[in-house]
This record gives C-alpha cells, structure tokens and sequence, in this order.
C-alpha cells in the first residue's frame, strides 16, 4: 500500500527552482532514503510534506488524500512526524518534558503524556537522561531526543533529516538498530542521509535528488551502479 505519493512537486525560490515535477511513492512499512549532493532539494522535500512551506505545483498525498495545502499542525494530526538537521529542542525543558510536549496530542492527562515520554525515552535509552536539560546532553543524545520528540506523536510516517550525521561509527549502529525497530513497529520511515552504509544497509528503496531533480529511484544495489548517480553523487571512488 502506498503510504505517501509525490505527485510532480515543484518549489521555487525566486529564481532558484528547488525542485522540479519530483515524483516518487513511499510503500507503507518501508524505510525510504533520500540522498544527493548540498543543495539537490533533500530538506526542501521535508519542509513540504511536513507543511512548513507550500509548492509551487504538483501534490502530495498521504493515505490517499490531498494534503498539499496542509500546515504542519494538521499534518502532525493526521500521523506525520519530522526531525531537524540542527536540533531544536525547548532548552528550558528537561529531555522528559521535550518529549511530553508530543505526547500531549493524544491525551489530555499531564500524568498520561509523562508516561508515554518515559517509555519512548526507555526505547531509545535515553531514560538515564531524562531529568537533565537539552544544552547538557550529548550530540548522540541530542540526536535521540529529536527523534523521541517525533515519536511523542505516535506517527505512521516519520521523516527524518541526517539523525547521524556527527555520530560515530558505534552511535551510527545504535541509530540503524532503533530505525530498523521502529521499521518492524508498524511505522515508515523517509530518510535523509549522507552516511552511505548506513543509507544502502537500511534502505528498501532509494530516491537521489540532483539540483531539484529526480535521477533515481530504486533499490540500494541499483543506486550505486547508476551512472547519473555516480556522476552526480557518488563518484567514481565510491565504485
């Protein structure tokens, strides 16, 4: 069943066309990547189906209904979540109160949202943390916690902006672990991603933007042998 449909979106930024008639489907159940160089339309594609910003043209549609017109709020009703590149966390909240601000959507009870928090902070081993304040945690944590602020609204796709970039190798396994629980859970997952391994190893299916547009759309062992995604991303190294 196809979860998520991008129908020919197009975005411009007064001259600049970030993005031109992309299209592609998101199965539900999948984990999806999305990859290509700085600049190719990855987070644009993000601020979009989220709601953050309108197209330009072309449509999105989630579950089979229009939600291009949609803001985010709405879009988070109905089941979609997103992280950020840079962490945006309420500073002035402690990492269990990050995560009960999400919470919040499915339950009017304080007590009720605190005891979701805490268990989607146990899953991501973060329950350790929880008392202290965001600007005291670690880059993985940091990381973590974007993530269980995500989680806090029980969504059925999750669209998630570099949660390894600035890790480790050891920190970059952790998170491949959570995604693929969060994967057999029941939720799907679109990926943006520049730690290759960890997008090939992931990936049920891969989309590579270049300048705004679609040069790719299939499997990880296709990806790395596609000639246009070579020379627009990959390059002849990587091979």
């Amino acid at each position: 069943m196809v979860l998520l449909r991008i129908d020919k979106i197009t975005k411009n930024f007064g001259g600049l066309t970030a993005l031109r008639k992309v299209s592609f489907d998101v199965s539900a159940g999948q984990i999806k990547s999305v990859i290509g160089p700085n600049g190719a339309g990855k987070t644009t594609l993000f601020n979009l189906i989220s709601g953050l910003i309108r197209s330009d043209g072309g449509c999105i549609f989630f579950s089979g209904k229009d939600i291009t017109g949609n803001v985010p709020e709405e879009n988070a009703r109905i089941g979609i979540a997103r992280t950020f590149q840079v962490t945006k966390p309420f500073l002035n909240m402690t990492t269990v109160e990050n995560v009960m601000i999400g919470a919040l959507k499915g339950t009017s009870k304080v007590q009720n949202s605190r005891r979701k928090a805490v268990e989607i902070l146990n899953f991501l081993g973060l329950e350790r943390v929880k008392d202290r304040f965001p600007g005291n945690l670690t880059v993985e944590d940091r990381k973590r916690l974007e993530l269980a602020r995500a989680l806090g609204l029980e969504p059925s796709l999750l669209l998630l902006d570099e949660v390894m970039a600035g890790l480790n190798p050891s920190e970059v396994e952790g998170v491949k672990k959570i995604l693929r629980n969060l994967r057999n859970a029941g939720i799907t997952i679109l990926l943006i991603e520049h730690v290759l391994h960890a997008v090939l190893s992931l990936s049920d299916e891969v989309v590579v933007l270049n300048y705004g547009e679609k040069i790719f759309d299939g499997g990880p062992k296709e990806v790395v042998k596609d000639r246009r995604v070579i020379e627009a991303y990959l390059g002849e190294d990587f091979v």
